[in-house]
């Protein structure tokens, strides 16, 4: 940790780093001859050799030469490949913990093995993230016969798992499985009722895998598990129509910022429609803000390029890869404005049960590291963000793909045609073509022109998204057209078929520049790949949302002056520097939200840490008296300062409104009077409350049985507990959506909210405290159902929503008051 300290405040020179590694590839392959003449049995036996030599001191950087060597040998006798040198090299940057930039078709995935097996020695286990549950399936079944031929176990975590299955897959000393599998198993851990329904051991070393697309294009967006709330749906059907209604001057809209709202005429028209005199009263707040979600949902959100309508519900399209998310809804209420805009259900808005980023369940790893064909343009968020550098590993041969210049057209139909014309004209020599498009609606107009054409086609896109691998697993055949989101597979490699390195190799032809430059390069990076020849270009028109948000009036005038004709193209070095300065100029903004977002996840991520902590102590603990007794104390002094306090004479104490306080908790009327409590000093008076506390909780003990009262104690803390902290993220989230107004009294938004929920969450404990101290003092045991079992408790939490109704600590006291 030291040396990665010094480096960053030196300034990281990554290829010195990397020089620095070759001489452990050389050890590496001098360990080779020896190794290839073991027999099956001796080359297995060097696991245990490995953990024996770690268990008596030696450390994994000791090892890693032999352990390395070991793994490219099984890999040759088991799979057929054998490790590359620069794979070699990728392998010692990911054991690090940090990112290794490997280009498409350099074989990552079989790089990780390395690193994998070495780290899976220390017997605390490996997970292995991918973007999606073909790719868990399919690298835990390709590598996972090197570990098993090794003597390790897999496991492999995807959707639709029971309880078993999950806790025995993450048991194993590998895991593959997906980023959202494991941030939901993580929290659902945290609300568990039972130690032994955990799933997950401690995270201690992560591999990721496309590691751009989870730690950067998925980190705004937490994973949340929660309940039904409980306010109505109508409005948003309402709100929808009457948006529905609006015209131009009815609200602003700014692009570049993402921000839309209702201008004076548009507020005229939700209030004659509503029958209400202003809607910025106090009374309608939550009104003002569903105005806005109405707005974004009829005019920025777009069906087929944001989202897609399948089977009456609304599935978000991943903005960066183009597949699907099932399961994920918008926050908010802009899914149900969604939903309200598109006629299908409006679901009900949901109480949050927990929740966490990305971001912060990554961090959480005693080791994380990543690989990707892409990172290098995000190397100061990764940097700063989660602490990790990226080492770009050379080819193993060299790439010879060319990139040609972009060419720019005037509308987007001129732009359509000259792809069409670049098909007709490369397919006719037989050259394998993958054109990649941003949207659903672009892949499917694309499609139309090369029907009319008569061109035989594939179409990939968010909508046919079954046949993904397969689709571009082809696309490098001879005579293959291929029209892919930006999704294009990744993963997956698409090799060059018989005769068509001849021909070219593949051409990407790319329809649109998105506003990250990364993904441009996923996509180019699709061609070319160990030493093949390749080709790629870009095919833009001024009606472009990027051309048209970050100014292209000045290149149309250039073209009108020229009297260009709209299907003459201009190619010019200038333009396609003025593209990535603004592609620069979003990709810092996009960075700016992020960072923004996790300033204000940190502070709730410090509470939930500390929460989760309490939540798996008492979990785990044989005995939670300690525990309550030190509740009592705490109550005990609270109220003493409050009624007596140590700064005012003992004749001005309370002793009345003290003695009607601890009747609340745990002092029976009778057992002590104020005339008893007036005779005696602070420190008696504390002694004799908490001796009447202990009394009345031994004969508690006694009344139910030791075995059921420490039943109760976890099942009342835990509910509590769960109870308090779901109204604390409401609260949060309230208190997050409202404290940016503070910057109007010249106060910084973040320090407020620092300070603001130390406070709530300071009361939220207290509350804790207290709720379980009544319950305990006051609950009367009845027989019930028993408790659910584990598997039971997992079913349907999956997804970002799950249907499951919270009881609440008011629940208990209300069920208590009717008894």
């Amino acid at each position: 940790m030291l040396n990665k300290l010094i480096q960053r405040l030196l300034g990281n020179n990554t290829e010195h780093e990397l020089k620095k590694m070759w001489p452990i590839v050389r050890r590496i392959n001098d360990l080779e001859p020896k190794l290839a003449g073991l027999s099956d049995s001796s080359l297995q036996e060097k696991t245990f050799e490995f953990k024996n030599r770690l268990a008596a001191g030696e450390t994994l950087d000791d090892i890693l030469p032999e352990a390395f060597a070991v793994v490219r040998e099984a890999s040759r006798r088991v799979t057929g490949m054998r490790h590359f040198d620069v794979q070699i090299l990728g392998g010692i940057v990911l054991h690090r913990g940090d990112i290794a930039e490997m280009r498409t078709g350099e074989g990552k995935t079989l790089v990780a093995s390395l690193p994998v097996y070495l780290n899976a020695l220390t017997g605390k286990g490996v997970h292995v993230v991918t973007v999606n549950d073909y790719l868990a399936t399919r690298d835990s079944e390709d590598m996972g016969r090197i570990y098993k031929f090794l003597g390790l176990s897999v496991g492999l975590i995807v959707h639709d798992l029971t309880y078993e299955q999950r806790r025995r897959a993450y048991n194993a000393d590998v895991t593959y499985g997906t980023n959202n599998e494991f941030g939901f198993d993580y929290l659902r851990d945290n609300m568990v009722i039972s130690a032994d329904q955990m799933v997950q051991r401690p995270l201690n070393y992560c591999i990721v895998d496309e590691v751009d697309s989870i730690l950067i294009d998925e980190a705004r967006t937490p994973l949340i598990i929660s309940g039904p709330g409980e306010k109505s749906t109508e409005l948003y059907s309402t709100l929808a129509a009457i948006v529905k209604h609006f015209d131009k001057e009815d609200y602003t809209m700014d692009e570049k910022q993402k921000t839309i709202a209702p201008t004076d005429s548009g507020v005229a028209k939700v209030e004659k429609m509503l029958g209400i005199s202003n809607m910025f009263d106090n009374e309608h707040l939550d009104l003002n803000h569903l105005v806005i979600q109405a707005l974004r949902a009829r005019f920025m959100m777009h069906r087929d390029k944001d989202y897609v309508v399948k089977n009456g519900e609304i599935v978000i399209v991943d903005e960066f890869t183009g597949r699907l998310m099932f399961g994920r809804r918008y926050s908010d209420g802009l899914h149900q404005s969604i939903e309200a805009k598109e006629a299908v259900k409006v679901q009900g808005e949901s109480k949050t049960l927990a929740t966490i980023t990305f971001q912060n369940y990554f961090r959480m790893y005693d080791k994380l590291a990543g690989m990707t064909g892409t990172a290098k343009t995000e190397e100061d968020e990764f940097n700063k963000i989660y602490k990790l550098d990226v080492y770009v590993i050379p080819t193993n041969k060299p790439a010879i793909r060319k990139d040609l210049p972009d060419v720019i057209y005037k509308t987007k139909n001129a732009k359509y045609r000259a792809v069409v014309r670049e098909v007709i004209k490369r397919h006719a020599t037989g050259q394998p073509i993958l054109v990649g498009t941003t949207s659903i609606n672009q892949s499917e107009i694309l499609s139309q022109l090369l029907n009319k054409e008569n061109i035989v086609h594939n179409v990939l896109n968010a909508k046919y998204h079954e046949k993904e691998a397969e689709i571009i697993k082809n696309a490098g055949q001879r005579d293959m057209v291929t029209i892919a989101t930006n999704m294009a597979g990744r993963g997956t490699d698409i090799k060059l078929g018989e005769g068509v390195a001849d021909l070219g190799g593949l051409m990407i032809i790319g329809t649109e520049r998105h506003e990250s430059r990364r993904i441009d390069n996923q996509l180019r990076g699709r061609a070319a790949r160990q030493g093949d020849p390749g080709t790629t270009q870009f095919f833009l028109s001024l009606e472009d949302d990027l051309m048209r948000i970050f100014g292209s009036e000045n290149i149309s005038r250039f073209m009108d002056k020229l009297g260009m004709d709209e299907d003459e193209p201009i190619t010019a070095n200038m333009i396609t520097r003025s593209i990535e300065k603004a592609q620069k100029k979003v990709e810092s903004h996009n960075f700016e939200i992020r960072k923004y977002v996790l300033e204000y996840d940190d502070v709730m991520n410090q509470q939930r840490e500390v929460l989760y902590n309490q939540r798996r102590q008492v979990l785990t603990a044989d005995d939670l008296k300690d525990t309550i007794m030190g509740m009592v104390d705490d109550i005990i002094l609270s109220e003493l300062d409050k009624y007596a306090d140590e700064k005012l004479y003992p004749e001005e104490w309370d002793f009345a409104g003290l003695l009607a306080q601890m009747q609340q908790y745990f002092v029976p009327k009778h057992a002590v009077t104020v005339e008893e409590l007036e005779n005696m000093s602070r420190v008696e008076v504390q002694e004799k409350l908490k001796k009447i506390a202990v009394d009345l909780y031994e004969e508690r003990f006694n009344e139910f049985g030791e075995q059921t009262m420490k039943e109760l104690e976890k099942a009342v803390m835990l509910r509590v507990v769960d109870s308090k902290w779901m109204d604390h993220l409401d609260a949060m989230d309230a208190l997050k959506e409202g404290i940016n107004l503070r910057a109007y009294g010249q106060k910084n938004p973040l320090v407020e909210y620092k300070f603001e929920a130390y406070e709530m969450f300071s009361e939220m404990v207290e509350s804790i405290k207290r709720t379980v101290i009544t319950f305990l003092y006051h609950i009367q045991v009845t027989y019930s159902k028993p408790v659910p079992q584990a598997e039971d408790h997992l079913q349907g939490a999956h997804e970002v929503h799950e249907e499951s109704k919270p009881v609440s600590a008011e629940d208990i006291q209300r069920d208590e008051e009717q008894k």
